[in-house]
């Protein structure tokens, strides 16, 4: 009798709605379709048949070829109709050295706008729209990625796009000064905001690597912005946008014809400053240095008290952030850092939590659940060719400041403590999903791709770094932490910051040296 209720509202619930909403039932014909003669494990009929993947038609290993001009073509096939393909540059913030800070800030802005081919950003949205594409690009203080996600019809308009932007922008005086205000407005919008992630991320890594390699400023500097001209720009590219430095990455693509398709637009098609040398001044040459990392402190003070931007008062805070050196992701224990960063977890007073969330990670257990006054408690583990830098993020009031220094030196300082079964294995088991859920995403897959391929040459599989995950161990997360322990403190701090500690005082907390220690830290839960 339940069964009999339930099919018919089903079948009755599916031809109603069309029926009222002027649409065709699922079947295009005058019959209506039975349940009873179309079970669900049968596809409905008149509809187009389902394609699926199969473990034969996929081929899920990275395929790399490199051209004749030296530039890497890297590739890997997925079901499905999209593709996301895109450019990575071995460019950035460290590599400008020889230049006015702030190019590749610049050209972040630049990208996708007037080109050889192409008047406008409007353009360019245009062509991408008919198939059915979207853009972004995106530089970091060691690549700059450029990429696109089209239908696998696009693959040709896509390339022919990234070649344009890439290898020939048409930039003039009249580009940057739309460009100029763009930047000054979000350098004054980084201090306007209650969570400065970004603003205290460029501050850390000042103190870190000072005046060198990672610790160069990744934001254009207020007075940099009149400095950088189309000559200064087209220097930088005619230096390091060469092929020999880039990887075009592809997601959901045949190789060949990819390669094909790459080779068309980047080899055949020359850079803009290579027909029109007149654009750029003599080679300023390329700094490559090593990644000095040096420790210290930058401070900014500034009064937030008044930082409300809605009718709801925000609160008063006072930002921190405490850096050691990790290491690279060629090192052997770039793994267990992962790990570490995992354990530690972290995030806001509120989150909505819920399985998986890192609710039970160190920072939100031993942190936030313990300390109401502290607002922001965060593990953030960065990673370069050839250094790491391992910070935890947090905020609270400003009278709170020395005991927020405290608690979470404390907090890196057990690192190198005692370390549960338990703690450990959800920190692995998270990290490891974690690491398969991004690999669904295409955007995350190439940007993956294009990393290993521009840093090593070739891609590890998924599988090796699951498989690395699992085989950490407490002795290992013990080895790491006193790694880490062992190198100067890196802390930057902005807001009302007059009760700050010393450097020497961070570095006595860290050692765990008693005399660093303050007082009692109220808490919800009392001692």
């Amino acid at each position: 009798m339940a069964t009999s209720i339930v099919r018919k509202f089903v079948s009755q619930g599916c031809r109603k709605p069309a029926r009222r909403l002027g649409c065709k039932s699922f079947s295009s014909t005058k019959t209506t379709l039975s349940d009873n003669r179309v079970p669900l494990s049968q596809p409905l009929p008149n509809f187009v048949p389902p394609k699926y993947a199969t473990k034969e038609s996929v081929n899920h290993e990275t395929q790399i070829t490199t051209l004749e001009n030296g530039l890497r073509v890297a590739s890997l096939e997925k079901f499905g109709t999209s593709c996301t393909l895109g450019v990575l540059i071995e460019s950035g913030s460290r590599f400008e050295v020889n230049y006015p800070s702030g190019i590749n800030h610049f050209l972040e802005k630049l990208a996708f706008q007037r080109s050889s081919e192409f008047s406008s950003r409007d353009a360019v949205a245009q062509a991408l729209e008919q198939v059915g594409g979207i853009m972004d690009c995106q530089t970091t203080r060691d690549v700059s990625i450029y990429a696109t996600t089209v239908d696998v019809t696009g693959i040709s308009t896509a390339l022919r796009i990234l070649s344009e932007t890439v290898n020939r922008p048409i930039i003039e005086e009249k580009d940057l000064e739309r460009v100029r205000q763009a930047v000054e407005f979000e350098l004054q919008s980084l201090r306007m905001v209650l969570t400065p992630d970004v603003l205290m991320n460029e501050m850390v890594f000042a103190a870190a690597y000072r005046n060198n390699t990672a610790g160069l400023p990744k934001l254009c500097p207020k007075e940099n912005i009149d400095r950088i001209t189309p000559r200064t720009l087209y220097t930088y590219l005619n230096s390091f946008y060469d092929p020999s430095r880039m990887v075009v990455a592809a997601v959901g693509t045949d190789h060949q014809s990819l390669v094909d398709l790459v080779r068309k637009h980047f080899v055949e098609k020359k850079p803009i400053w290579v027909e029109n040398p007149s654009l750029y001044e003599a080679d300023k040459g390329r700094d490559n240095s090593i990644a000095q990392y040096t420790g210290g402190i930058v401070t900014e003070q500034a009064d937030l008290s008044q930082l409300n931007l809605s009718a709801s008062e925000m609160p008063d805070l006072a930002h921190l952030v405490i850096g050691l050196e990790s290491c690279s992701p060629n090192d052997a224990d770039f793994v267990p850092f992962c790990v570490l960063n995992m354990l530690l977890g972290g995030g806001g007073s509120f989150s909505a939590g819920g399985p998986g969330k890192g609710m039970y990670s160190r920072l939100y257990l031993n942190v936030l659940n313990r300390h109401h006054w502290i607002e922001n408690a965060t593990a953030f583990n960065q990673v370069f060719d050839d250094t790491g830098l391992f910070y935890v993020y947090g905020s609270s009031h400003p009278s709170k400041i020395h005991d927020l220094a405290q608690v979470i030196g404390g907090e890196l300082v057990n690192t190198a403590g005692k370390m549960n079964r338990e703690e450990l294995e959800r920190a692995k088991v998270q990290l490891q999903s974690m690491l398969m859920m991004n690999l669904e995403q295409r955007p995350a897959e190439f940007e993956d791709i294009g990393r290993q391929v521009l840093s090593t040459g070739h891609r590890k599989p998924p599988q090796h770094y699951y498989d690395a995950i699992g085989a950490v161990t407490a002795a290992d997360m013990k080895r790491i932490a006193n790694r880490m322990l062992a190198s100067k403190p890196s802390v930057a701090a902005y807001g009302d910051v007059a009760t700050l500690p010393s450097l020497e005082t961070f570095q006595k907390i860290l050692r765990g040296d008693k005399t660093g220690k303050s007082r009692t830290f109220s808490s919800l839960f009392g001692k």
